[in-house]
């Protein structure tokens, strides 16, 4: 179990670097403020909702060359309890 649990968090790391690259590069305004396990908890006005869904689940999906699907949800709310 520890091999699966180290492999996805390093997956995670990874996305979470990417990601951040990617919201550079764009100048966007969301920001990545917490990981809490395996949920990313992002910051950003509401009119960059659909840009962030769509680079966080590319870049999530694409941070591991595996031979299995990544399987991601994405959930939205003025704070964490409210969707959680």
């Amino acid at each position: 179990n520890s091999t699966i649990q180290g492999t996805a968090s390093n997956i995670v790391k990874q996305a979470m670097i990417l990601i951040d690259k990617k919201l550079k590069a764009l100048n966007l305004k969301s920001r990545l403020l917490l990981q809490i396990h395996d949920e990313l908890l992002f910051e950003l006005p509401e009119n960059e909702i659909e840009d962030l869904k769509e680079l966080v689940e590319t870049e999530m999906k694409n941070a591991a060359n595996l031979n299995v699907p990544v399987s991601i949800s994405i959930e939205t709310g003025k704070s964490w309890g409210e969707f959680h």
